[in-house]
């Protein structure tokens, strides 16, 4: 059946948690008796649950403060999360996992733009973040571990759900800093309408390293009787001269190897842009309704510079699709209850202009000139959940909750079939790497369970137990972007089983004292791992095992001082024994590589009075082994950064950010392959100074 055919015609978290004690819009400190109220648990029937363990949240105010010029910046203050910087905007995400690399590494985390994923199921972005205005966002909200039953495919290690900009402030910023870094903003409010754009363009420590970055936020909100409508468009667009990894044992420290860059003919170009229309109303029984109807459309065309004869790959996508859901109907309160459908059409082409003459003769023959790939596949994928809470008279809850989601592809090739040349010769030594499967159908089903139980202690503290499962199907390039002759991917959906325990709570400690706390532990076991094995197949198989301590704290030392700390402990190893590609043997009990043990950050605010703020802010990475078999490692750094918000007058206020402050040398990312060391090299100290501009709207 032609699944296109089907498409087309039918931290527990307070907001001051993991972040500086919150502020309104004026920068206000709230006071600590009102701060040390902790909050009761709400369900929403599509949003993460902030009340719940294992739930943190950015604020809008915090968002704008930090400034972040990559969104590993605004992630830093997330227990258990680890958002690494690649070259110019790039980036591999890490939430209760290690960072993960590779086809499947951006299908391991769900990332949501008001609820709705910025892509589809099976066609995602590893740099899914660079597509989204996190420097304007209404907030960013995260859940660590699976998602819950309203999330579906790709919500395995972790959720992140970004609020498209909204305010009643009508405000400008402009910033400029080291490395020739300009970043311009405006924010409009008129009656129903708002805007918000922002354009960044920023040099690099790194020869022949920049980025162009834009984004525009167009959003209307309206009522129409008993409809509450809120329409949104989001464009994103990224123009980038990448660096690659610099190469040796502890290059990131010699001063000529870090500014070097071996690739400069490297580049990234991608274009995004979404709409979505949010009907909210309620019936006469009192029924909540939510109807989302969502169009997307994405394209990215990069230089593959880290392969050899250097590829470039095009990539697109188009989908659409609607989310429904009802919430507490008089028939059943606590029920809540919805469907999902969302169908796409991707296509992906791989080119190598030039023959490699460089390397053994295998490796020039199996990489030939010419195509290498180029596909559509059309994708449909439809759920139905259903989540039902119950609650005692002194304070207990029980939650339940059930997905079923099934996802098909319907592949064509446009290409001769097999590891042959783009003309149908044959390349010498067995064949060609690249590998193309004739034209076909695949389907995944896959149902996710999920419970919590949560237990006030005392007034002002609570007890949360949650389990869920979260699944995430084989992406497309990892079914029908082969090598090594295997003609057909036999692999299945990725499943993880987590369950966590955890205790949050909120003490007023005197008059302008309080503390707020998270502790949380978690155990996941992941299945059926997507690998690729020591024949260059795809294969279903592996396994890894998760356990981990995460805590947050936020204390009002004074009226004026505040600290906030964050940190991870988790032990991230293997459960099976295989070799694997390039020969790499994997033992079960090993570390898993890019994992560290230890992740922290730690952050002493000061705010004499309204809109005054300096804070200095530590960041910590552990130790993490660079290989399967923990023979070689990076040995972990920590950073300090500096910011200062100095109102200038009641409109006008100016931001210092200062990154980097003691000039550490260290490595955003290390890795080992192919016999080498690997890294991205870590900037420098640097500063950033904004000024901006509000004013409340009429």
């Amino acid at each position: 059946m032609m699944w296109s055919a089907l498409m087309w015609s039918s931290l527990w978290s307070f907001s001051a948690i993991t972040t500086m004690g919150d502020a309104g819009m004026d920068g206000a400190a709230v006071p600590a008796q009102q701060q040390a109220v902790l909050p009761p648990v709400t369900v929403n029937a599509r949003a993460i649950d902030a009340s719940q363990i294992s739930a943190s949240e950015i604020s809008a105010e915090q968002v704008a403060r930090r400034g972040a010029h990559h969104p590993q910046e605004l992630f830093t203050s997330v227990p258990g999360a680890w958002i690494s910087r690649g070259s110019g905007q790039e980036l591999l995400t890490a939430i209760r996992s290690p960072v993960l690399t590779g086809a499947g590494a951006c299908g391991a985390f769900l990332v949501l733009e008001d609820q709705i994923p910025v892509r589809p199921a099976g066609f995602c972005n590893v740099n899914g973040l660079f597509e989204l205005n996190l420097r304007q966002a209404n907030g960013v909200q995260v859940l660590r571990g699976p998602g819950l039953a309203s999330h579906g495919a790709n919500a395995l290690h972790g959720v992140i759900d970004v609020a498209t900009p909204e305010s009643r402030v009508n405000q400008a910023f402009i910033e400029g800093g080291s490395q020739n870094y300009r970043r311009l903003g405006l924010q409009l409010h008129a009656g129903d309408w708002q805007l918000a754009a922002n354009h960044t363009k920023s040099d690099s420590f790194r020869a022949d390293e920049s980025f162009r970055h834009n984004f525009i936020n167009v959003r209307q909100q309206m009522e129409l009787g008993r409809f509450t409508i809120t329409n949104t468009v989001s464009l994103a667009d990224l123009d980038q001269q990448t660096a690659g990894f610099v190469f040796g044992e502890d290059a990131f420290r010699d001063e000529v190897l870090r500014r070097s860059n071996q690739n400069p003919e490297a580049f990234r170009d991608a274009y995004a842009i979404r709409a979505a229309s949010h009907w909210r109303w309620q019936g006469s029984d009192g029924t909540a309704y939510r109807l989302t109807p969502f169009v997307r459309h994405s394209e990215m065309e990069f230089l593959q510079h880290f392969l050899p004869g250097q590829p470039l790959e095009r990539n697109r996508q188009s989908s659409a699709g609607v989310q429904f859901s009802l919430t507490d109907p008089a028939w059943a309160p606590g029920l809540s209850l919805g469907a999902d459908v969302d169908g796409f059409h991707g296509d992906l082409n791989q080119f190598q202009a030039e023959a490699l003459t460089t390397g053994s003769a295998f490796l020039q023959a199996t990489r030939p000139q010419g195509a290498h790939y180029d596909y559509r596949v059309n994708g449909l994928s439809t759920a139905l959940w259903g989540r039902y809470l119950l609650q005692g008279d002194s304070g207990w809850q029980a939650e339940f909750g059930l997905r079923g989601e099934w996802l098909g592809y319907d592949y064509n090739n446009r290409l001769a079939a097999g590891n042959l040349r783009d003309d149908g010769t044959a390349c010498g030594f067995g064949g060609c790497l690249y590998t193309r499967p004739d034209d076909r159908s695949d389907d995944f089903l896959t149902l996710a369970p999920s419970a919590r139980f949560s237990l006030p202690l005392g007034s002002n503290a609570r007890w949360e137990a949650r389990y869920a499962r979260a699944f995430r199907p084989p992406q497309a390039t990892e079914l029908y972007r082969l090598q090594s002759g295997q003609n057909v991917a036999d692999i299945g959906s990725e499943v993880i089983d987590g369950w966590s325990l955890g205790i949050v709570g909120a003490q007023a400690l005197g008059a302008e004292q309080s503390l707020r706390y998270e502790l949380t532990g978690f155990y996941q076991l992941k299945r059926d791992v997507i690998l690729r094995d020591a024949e260059g197949f795809n294969v279903s198989g592996g396994r890894t095992r998760h356990l981990g301590l995460e805590w947050a704290l936020s204390a009002d030392l004074s009226q004026q001082w505040q600290l906030n700390a964050a940190g991870t402990w988790a032990n991230h190893e293997y459960a099976f024994t295989r070799t694997v590609a390039r020969g790499e043997e994997i033992r079960s009990g090993a570390t898993v590589d890019t994992a560290p043990k230890h992740i922290g950050s730690v952050e002493l605010a000061w705010r004499p009075r309204e809109a005054l703020f300096v804070g200095v802010r530590g960041e910590y990475i552990g130790a993490y082994p660079l290989t399967a078999e923990n023979d070689v490692d990076y040995g972990g750094h920590t950073l300090f950064h500096l910011e200062a918000q100095i109102p200038l007058t009641p409109s006008w206020r100016t931001v210092i950010r200062a990154r980097n402050l003691f000039a550490k040398r260290y490595a955003e990312r290390a890795d080992f392959a192919f016999g080498n060391f690997r890294y991205f090299p870590g900037q420098g100290r640097s500063l950033f100074v904004e000024l901006n501009w509000r004013e409340r709207a009429n």
